[in-house]
């Protein structure tokens, strides 16, 4: 796409081109943010919290990169932001009403993660699409992060809009598994570290017992029962991890063996904060409290605020070891052409 340039020693308007292009692919975000501030639940079904964590992907990878922006380019980005936050607008003036309508056409089993897939439908295609104008064929090796999120939360919303609880069994079958090592580990903290069971010393009821997807839990503060399905037991957060992790990965120039090396670490990483998240649920009910508001309050926030850190962290740290290994080899290169002897 051709046009005049705005870019000035890689400045637009004489600010920073790559702070300009973040903050315009953002402004749909903090737009709702302003509008719709209660709308913003951590937790990954019940609001545009994921919006938070998509901005800070695109920030982290487009912040500092010197891009050339033509003028038609930059204003064809303007125009698409200005239409997704006309589609933001026009949710309280009868869009919402109409999308909800919809529910029932098509048969849909969970209104408020249909309601909310369409959100991150209307923004991964905006920003999808932006990256296009700007970056061309190879958006994806510049800044595919925050996209790929956008739409990895768009699929997981349809599966549960569609397919809520245990209705889509290959998903499903994981559960048992997870909630056999939550009850392990519980048991293990009981018997060895220190008393999650019953109040009562005199009883020899263990404090967790694994049926199925249920966990059957006798506390301090009583029994508890959960019923585990398929996004609880942190399939989303897999989802999203193989989405993102694969994106990043394919745009690093290093072997595909070091790529799949990379990808199983994350892998097992990804499996462990899951457990340790349906771990910390439990005990939250054994130790913490039985009342199922308070429970749900932090059941709501418990997966966001474990796997996405541990999502910024490893990526960031696969990145540190790279650019250390590459700056070895850069400098091992440099040794060997200073220490060869002159040609004749």
């Amino acid at each position: 796409m051709s046009g005049k340039t705005v870019v000035s020693g890689h400045t637009i308007f004489g600010i920073n081109s790559s702070i300009v292009i973040t903050t315009v692919l953002i402004a749909p975000i903090l737009f709702t943010i302003v509008a719709y501030p209660d709308t913003f639940s951590l937790s990954w079904n019940e609001g545009r919290g994921g919006f938070l964590f998509a901005m800070a992907f695109i920030a982290a990878e487009l912040v500092g990169i010197k891009q050339p922006v033509s003028q038609k380019k930059f204003f064809v980005v303007v125009a698409l932001a200005a239409l997704t936050i006309a589609y933001f607008v026009a949710l309280p003036y009868g869009l919402r009403t109409y999308i909800e309508n919809g529910t029932s056409t098509y048969h849909v089993s969970l209104k408020l993660s249909w309601m909310w897939m369409w959100d991150f439908i209307i923004m991964s295609l905006y920003v999808t699409s932006s990256l296009v104008v700007l970056f061309g064929k190879k958006w994806y090796k510049i800044s595919s992060a925050g996209a790929i999120y956008l739409i990895g939360s768009a699929v997981i919303l349809s599966l549960d809009a569609f397919f809520p609880y245990d209705s889509l069994g290959p998903l499903q079958v994981i559960v048992p598994v997870y909630l056999q090592i939550d009850q392990g580990v519980i048991n293990f903290i009981d018997h060895y570290i220190t008393n999650v069971g019953p109040a009562n010393p005199a009883s020899t009821a263990v404090p967790a017992t694994a049926k199925g997807n249920l966990m059957l839990l006798n506390g301090l503060h009583g029994p508890f029962a959960l019923q585990v399905f398929w996004p609880s037991a942190g399939v989303h957060s897999m989802i999203i991890y193989t989405l993102v992790m694969l994106a990043f990965l394919l745009k690093m120039e290093i072997p595909v063996k070091r790529k799949l090396i990379y990808f199983a670490i994350g892998t097992f990483g990804t499996v462990s904060v899951n457990i340790v998240r349906i771990t910390s649920l439990s005990l939250y009910a054994l130790i913490v409290t039985t009342n199922v508001s308070e429970w749900e309050a932090f059941h709501s926030v418990a997966g966001e605020i474990m796997f996405l850190p541990w999502l910024g962290i490893y990526l960031a740290v696969v990145m540190y070891v790279e650019s250390k290994r590459i700056s070895r080899l850069r400098a091992g290169v440099a040794k060997d052409a200073s220490s060869s002897p002159p040609r004749p």
